[in-house]
């Protein structure tokens, strides 16, 4: 593996006595006429929308041995630099390379495949709050009341712009977990979607699961987008880092990525619940990743007309709808900020907060009985236009009392 240099840097590795890997021989050591066309492979997703040049997802074979080494021999022996190693969920790490050395690295037998890293973006459109009085009832007449339970024990990792953890809605329960935009322990949010998002989830005002646990994420940055290799990263990182029971939010989606959605799903395997916005786009939400994750929670947006938002995407990759048009919830501009946002990135921490109370109630249940437990217990057939193959199911909380 790792072509003629990596064979020799994999003794080296297997020998575990050196630090560094052989060199290859100079150029001028071989007549140039004997030089053979070097092979080249494909890279999954090239000149997808939002692609990020020079950035790529690399996924290695088992045999390939340990992910840092086998990454740095990879690195080698075709170029570019080493970014981020997934340890947790897929084994593989992110590469900044010319698109040749890529494509080089690509068709190297250690490699499972390559795939062109992209620009992910939120999914949001820039009294007692009408989603939450909306799902824990059985229709669209609201009460002006909602109810919760508890989620003390819960924590729920928001995997999107950070959050203001200072913020009074969170009352000492949100702390920081990584920034990996900018690599440091402080995700700090500048846009002020990851605040939003994790106020719906457990704010004190407006939260579904009022004293949840929150952990924030960085992986967008202050213009509300970002890159598959750092949602990636994240995914591993709540994956070794999770306590459970545990909750995840992604309210963002890109194009469809198989390595992201092989992450969130492996991280599904260990224990954490995933809750998903199903995009902003009027489309199948079976086209976006990680949408189209099959183990997850993953959530269309309705108006307070129980009708699909018009910009919600529909499908059979939907689990539920959820209140996801003018949600108001915490704004980053101080501590008692507010802020109204539309989007299936509303919509998800609704689903996401009623995952939390159920593992309140049932800590020892896995993400499908979770998810079970929410789409058994939805409310069918309300959902005007919901959509070719939409399941029509409404999130409904008031079970949970």
């Amino acid at each position: 593996m790792f072509g003629t240099a990596g064979r020799r840097a994999a003794r080296l590795i297997a020998a575990a006595t050196v630090t560094f890997f052989g060199l290859t021989a100079p150029a001028s050591a071989v007549p140039a006429a004997a030089v053979p066309s070097a092979p080249v492979g494909v890279i999954s997703g090239a000149g997808v929308a939002g692609a990020v040049p020079g950035s790529y997802i690399v996924v290695v074979k088992p045999e390939a041995g340990p992910v840092p080494p086998a990454a740095r021999a990879l690195a080698r022996e075709y170029g570019g630099t080493v970014g981020a190693n997934y340890l947790s969920t897929v084994r593989g790490f992110q590469l900044q390379a010319t698109a040749f050395q890529a494509a080089r690295l690509a068709a190297d037998p250690a490699v499972a495949y390559v795939e062109q890293d992209a620009v992910m973006n939120t999914t949001a459109t820039a009294a007692t709050p009408w989603g939450l009085d909306r799902i824990d009832q059985r229709t669209a007449k609201l009460s002006g009341t909602y109810h919760s339970t508890s989620a003390a024990d819960v924590t729920a990792y928001v995997i999107d712009t950070g959050i203001r953890i200072s913020h009074d809605e969170f009352g000492g329960r949100a702390r920081n977990g990584w920034d990996f935009v900018g690599d440091d322990k402080v995700a700090e949010d500048c846009n002020g979607h990851g605040t939003h998002v994790a106020g719906t989830i457990g704010g004190a005002t407006y939260g579904v699961a009022k004293d949840v646990r929150l952990v924030a994420l960085k992986v967008l940055g202050c213009s509300g987008s970002g890159k598959f290799s750092d949602f990636i990263a994240a995914v591993d990182w709540v994956t070794a880092n999770a306590k459970l029971p545990a909750v995840a939010n992604m309210s963002l989606g890109g194009p469809v990525s198989k390595t992201l959605d092989a992450a969130v799903n492996r991280s599904i395997a260990k224990g954490v619940t995933y809750v998903i916005a199903g995009g902003n786009e009027n489309r199948n939400a079976c086209k976006s990743s990680p949408g189209g994750t099959p183990d997850a929670i993953t959530v269309g947006a309705v108006d307070k007309a129980d009708k699909r938002a018009k910009f919600s995407n529909y499908g059979s990759c939907l689990d539920l709808f959820a209140p996801g048009v003018n949600i108001k919830s915490a704004g980053k501009g101080s501590d008692g900020a507010v802020k109204t946002m539309s989007g299936t990135s509303m919509a998800a921490p609704h689903a996401a907060g009623a995952a939390a109370m159920v593992l309140g109630t049932h800590p020892g249940w896995t993400p499908r009985q979770v998810r079970d437990d929410l789409v058994d217990n939805s409310v069918s057939g309300l959902v005007r236009n919901a959509g070719s193959g939409s399941p029509n199911k409404m999130l409904y909380t008031g079970h949970l009392g």
